[in-house]
């Protein structure tokens, strides 16, 4: 079996084969299937040189080791994606829109932020090496793609890469139920990077402190807070609405 990175799920695996299908080195299919779905994806995979190979629907679930794989599993290097923050800040055109996230263990919280932060149109998704998750096949699942087309920088030292970033002039806001400011007080339309904590603890107490700003988010209903990811498409989708005005 390859020890490549694993992925799986149709839109993930589409993802890859149309980003950089060279990286992809075999695709393992659930042979029952004979959807238009399926015999689009084989025939792209083929058409980019990539082996596939019809296995039973058991074989995935025991790859995979949950039946959540939709018939199709790939095998592929990792992507040359901006890896390292300096080489990510060199290459942006424009004030950066960055998503921090501190603390986020659940792979499913990850990936639906790294969805979230590609539709928004942000630079890169940044956390710490410890006590988060890693870029695992579920997150990548649930990211249904994104995690092929949005940097996913890991740092070893999360406060000192914060202060990293106030020194390039780039903002930092927290967000924080006792919040300084609502989020829509918040000025996002330079550059910014909005700060999320994980959803029992929020922010730990160095990385709440490096912040310029705590902003909250705005409550009207009985729950006292959103998951993790919802808040970071509230926030990051209020930047982008700030820098469409201000280009306009």
């Amino acid at each position: 079996m390859s020890k490549n990175k694993m992925i799986f799920g149709f839109h993930a695996v589409t993802s890859r084969l149309r980003h950089e299908a060279s990286s992809v080195e075999e695709i393992f299919f659930d042979h029952a299937r004979d959807d238009r779905r399926m015999k689009d994806l084989i025939a792209n995979a083929k058409a980019a040189g990539v082996r596939v190979m019809p296995v039973e629907s058991e074989r995935l679930d025991k790859i995979v080791g949950t039946r959540r794989h939709q018939g199709v599993i790939a095998f592929a290097s990792q992507l040359s994606l901006a890896r390292n923050l300096d080489e990510l800040l060199d290459m942006v055109e424009g004030p950066p829109l960055l998503l921090v996230l501190d603390g986020i263990t659940d792979p499913h919280n990850l990936g639906a932020c790294l969805r979230v932060a590609d539709g928004a149109g942000a630079h890169a998704v940044i956390a710490p090496k410890d006590r988060s998750v890693g870029l695992n096949a579920t997150a990548a699942k649930v990211a249904s793609g994104a995690a092929e087309s949005v940097p996913f920088i890991t740092v070893t030292n999360l406060a000192r890469t914060l202060r990293e970033l106030k020194e390039r002039d780039i903002w930092l806001i927290g967000t924080s139920d006792d919040g300084d400011k609502t989020l829509y007080e918040g000025d996002y339309s330079g550059p910014t990077a909005i700060v999320m904590g994980s959803e029992g603890e929020g922010m730990r107490r160095l990385t709440r402190e490096t912040c310029d700003v705590l902003v909250s988010i705005p409550m009207f209903g009985s729950v006292e807070s959103l998951n993790v990811s919802v808040a970071s498409g509230v926030c990051l989708y209020e930047a982008r609405r700030q820098r469409i005005a201000k280009e306009g």
